[in-house]
């Protein structure tokens, strides 16, 4: 597990209570339509965090089995703890080592997760591998940053106002991976030969800046760059992103944009 993977401490809760709504939710309800549009009869979630797809996805498809899985076993203890589906498991596991049988599944997703992926090729072949035939992997990763306008708000003024080291995780993991190329080039290479991408645009719900900026700030791994610097330091920093990110939110609203990829 790297840094930039760490969700660990009070991370978690602050992931669920501020990023989900604001980010995640949005963007579960298109992921759930399109994987309850298959008709899997059995379906892996790689990186499922605090559970915002899982417990969507076990109500679109009762008939399905569901198991949702995580590198950290502390958002997946949050994603139990919202409630129980008799289709529904978790299980702690690595993307890029899965412990399943071949062909044991008609759909792998993942929501905002191969970002994280250290060996993405590896990770995507684990996927095939595990995918029956004729299975899809279906997953999002977030668009460039300056197109998710909150976002990239906050990122410029965290760094703004930080000495070095000057956190980076923003701009470097959750919004650095959108080259439709790269992404593409790397599925095949992992031996998927049919590879669709497309935007989805969405907005966040109104009166999301704060809760926006104090999950990017303590609710995600920027939290771990932060701690390099002082307390008074770091609360001044987390009210000039607030700041900021509601500056955007009273102009346009807290736009988002992600690729959603269909792989087989």
């Amino acid at each position: 597990m790297t840094l930039d993977s760490a969700f660990a401490g009070s991370i978690p809760a602050i992931y669920d209570e501020c990023l989900v709504p604001v980010l995640f939710v949005p963007y579960a309800e298109d992921l759930v339509l399109r994987a309850a549009a298959l008709g899997p009869a059995t379906v892996l979630e790689l990186a499922a965090g605090t559970g915002a797809v899982s417990h969507a996805l076990a109500a679109a498809l009762p008939g399905a089995r569901i198991v949702a899985t995580d590198l950290n076993p502390a958002m997946l203890a949050v994603a139990a703890a919202r409630g129980s589906a008799p289709n529904l498991s978790f299980e702690p596991a690595d993307a890029q080592s899965l412990p399943f049988r071949a062909g044991a599944f008609d759909l792998v997703l993942a929501q905002f997760g191969a970002m994280f992926f250290p060996d993405k090729v590896g990770a995507y072949r684990e996927a095939r591998r595990v995918l029956a035939p004729g299975g899809t992997w279906l997953f999002n990763v977030w668009d460039r940053l300056e197109a998710n306008t909150g976002s990239a708000a906050i990122h410029h003024a965290v760094r703004a106002l930080l000495p070095e080291p000057k956190p980076d995780f923003i701009a470097r993991t959750p919004f650095g991976y959108n080259d439709r190329a790269v992404i593409e080039a790397e599925l095949r290479a992992a031996g998927f030969a049919d590879v669709a991408i497309e935007r989805v645009e969405r907005v966040s719900p109104a009166g999301s800046a704060a809760r926006l900026a104090r999950g990017l700030c303590l609710g995600s791994p920027l939290a771990n760059e932060l701690a390099a610097h002082p307390a008074e330091l770091r609360e001044q920093v987390l009210a000039a992103a607030i700041a900021a990110a509601e500056q955007v939110e009273a102009a346009d609203g807290l736009a988002m944009s992600a690729l959603v990829v269909a792989a087989r």
